[in-house]
Formats: C-alpha cells, sequence, structure tokens
C-alpha cells in the first residue's frame, strides 16, 4: 500500500504517507502521490508542481485549517479553507467544509456540509449589473435601463 505507484482509479485508495491521528502539523505541507490525513495540519497542503497522481483524503477525524491544492481531493473530516482540484472533489457525509470548493468535477453525498461556494474551474465568472445609481460608462449614473428591465422581470 505504501509506497505504490498505483493511481486511485481501480477503485484501490493508494497511500503514500500518512498523517496519524495524533500528528498535528503547523506549516505547509507539500507532496505528491497519495496523501492520507487523520491528524490535523494547520497550513496549505499542496501538491507538487508537476505531479500528475497528487490525491490526498482527508479522514473522518482529520482537520486541516488552511489550503488544499491537489488533483483529487476526498473529504471526510473538516476543511477550514478553500479547496483547489484539478481533477475532482469527492464530499463524503460526515464532510464538513467552510470555504469555497474549486473544482472540474464535484461528487457530493447526502449529509456533507459546504458553507461556501461551489466554484467550477472552467466557468468564466458572471458579471453583475452595476449597482443602483453607480456611474455608468458614460458617468451619467442611469447604467443601462433595458438591462435593469430584464433583470427586474427576471427577478418577479
Amino acid at each position: 500500500m505504501f509506497g505504490s505507484s498505483k493511481s486511485s482509479r481501480d477503485g484501490q485508495l493508494v497511500v503514500d504517507a500518512l498523517i496519524g491521528s495524533q500528528v498535528v502539523i503547523r506549516g505547509d505541507v507539500e507532496f505528491s502521490g497519495g496523501l492520507y490525513v487523520e491528524g490535523r495540519i494547520h497550513g496549505k497542503v499542496i501538491a507538487q508542481e508537476g505531479a500528475s497522481n497528487a490525491n490526498i483524503t482527508l479522514a473522518d477525524n482529520g482537520v486541516v485549517e488552511g489550503e488544499i491544492r491537489a488533483q483529487v481531493v476526498v473529504i471526510s473530516g473538516r476543511m477550514d479553507g478553500d479547496v483547489h482540484a484539478s481533477e475532482r472533489v469527492e464530499l463524503t457525509p460526515s464532510a464538513r467544509v467552510n470555504g469555497n470548493v474549486h473544482y472540474q468535477v464535484v461528487e457530493m453525498a447526502a449529509g456533507a456540509q459546504l458553507n461556501g461556494r461551489l466554484i467550477h474551474a472552467s466557468a468564466p465568472m458572471a458579471a453583475l449589473p452595476p449597482p443602483e445609481g453607480a456611474a455608468d460608462a458614460t458617468g451619467t449614473g442611469k447604467g443601462d435601463t433595458a438591462a435593469r428591465r430584464k433583470l427586474a422581470e427576471a427577478m418577479a
């Protein structure tokens, strides 16, 4: 199981490094391969640049207070911070995430809690209409009245 170069795609969890339940890390962690976290990490957990098979599993009692960046992220424990997954994020029923989740593919089980936003990695940020009374490009403060009418009709 440890040191294996197989990916988790064949249905088996591959673990190259384990952070046990009695371990507390204060600082950033850089990894490649499979990382399994049962303990606590106070800092960023980031896959090494160019690591194509980096995946992290946050166990039921595991806690990360920081940020996670990896290809595949599976969360069963508590995550306080943003998650960035270039391939897939899985939130199990016991997952508790306080932060935004940036993903390509997301799997969220019933019971998982997310206090933040789900942000698809390829989705452009939608333009919001200017606030009431804000100056438009002409400086008149009137904005685009046709767009405002359509927005008001859509919200009604």
